[in-house]
């Protein structure tokens, strides 16, 4: 859940009476984004308040986090401490992460045309740090929003799945990408075919959404807490992690496409991952997310996934 800094609680917010109920008398409201809104409680404790299920379940969701916290990362990452429910809306309560956000959601800010070199070297961390978790069953069998079932399923291979996924992706409403994207059909061929080109990899944990609000950081610009999974969480090619973070650290900014384009240069470069992977994977990220928010070019995530797609090299090639 992508934390849209919206802390202003709204005048019939109920929940910090409840939490006080239950002894977190200081408890206030710090954010709100897809999954629901969550409330500081002291003590080292966050809730979330959800405003609907984890998309995998509960059980699986906190298994995936189990999984994580099993590593000697050098950042933290979630965990839940207890689970209730109150009057049918679900309550976890979790680790509090530690840090600042690495930046505002994307959605809303401006970067300037350098590319500070602290946040490079902070992407550089939590990157090679994920790799080296092995993907597990639990990761496997989470589904990526707005799909119908879990990445794996029936596949071996993390390319095949990807391929599969965005034929359900495009099939879910080919029209509105089509009126945008010329050539789609053609241009989903191509990135199937690439991605069934790529050679076998290790199969790492991947968060999928290492937008800036998801990485947390202490005053030196060290990241010390990684958020926010779930939304294309899964096991499968590191590359793919990279790819999708050169794509959407800056989504919105006046110099997002140059941002990209030297993020995906910088991230091959030191992580050793062949370019034409990274964009691969860059055209089924938009592939398989355009539809998640808007259907027409009123919507800017809709608008942003057209842009890649007119652009990628492989969709296009």
């Amino acid at each position: 859940m992508e934390i849209l800094g919206s802390a202003d609680a709204p005048p019939a917010d109920r929940w910090p009476a409840y939490f006080a109920e239950r002894g977190h008398a200081g408890a206030r409201r710090i954010g709100a984004g897809v999954e629901g809104v969550v409330y500081g409680l002291g003590d080292g404790q966050v809730a979330k308040v959800w405003s609907g299920r984890p998309p995998a379940g509960l059980a699986l969701t906190r298994q995936v986090y189990a999984d994580l916290a099993r590593h000697r990362l050098p950042f933290a990452t979630p965990e839940i401490l207890k689970v209730e429910e109150h009057e049918g809306v679900l309550v976890t309560y979790e680790r509090e992460l530690a840090g600042v956000p690495m930046g505002t959601a994307s959605g809303r800010s401006e970067h300037g045309r350098e590319l500070p070199t602290q946040h490079c070297d902070a992407l550089l961390t939590v990157l090679r740090g994920l790799a080296s978790v092995p993907g597990t069953d639990a990761m496997g069998r989470l589904t990526v929003q707005g799909d119908d079932r879990p990445l794996w399923r029936g596949h071996q291979r993390f390319q095949e799945a990807l391929a599969a996924l965005v034929t359900r992706a495009t099939a879910r409403h080919r029209a509105a990408l089509a009126a945008h994207v010329p050539d789609l059909d053609a241009g989903v061929e191509r990135t199937r075919k690439a991605l069934r080109s790529l050679p076998e990899t290790p199969v790492t944990a991947i968060h999928g959404d290492l937008v800036p609000p998801n990485i947390h950081i202490d005053p030196a610009g060290r990241p010390v807490a990684v958020l926010d999974f779930g939304f294309y969480t899964t096991a499968g090619d590191p590359a793919f992690e990279a790819a999708v973070t050169a794509a959407v650290w800056d989504m919105y900014g006046p110099y997002a496409a140059e941002h990209s384009a030297e993020l995906t240069r910088i991230l091959a470069q030191e992580l050793g991952y062949a370019p034409a992977a990274l964009t691969t994977y860059q055209a089924v990220y938009a592939l398989t997310t355009y539809d998640l928010f808007g259907l027409d070019d009123s919507d800017w995530h809709f608008r942003w996934c057209v842009e890649q797609l007119r652009r990628n090299a492989v969709f296009n090639a």
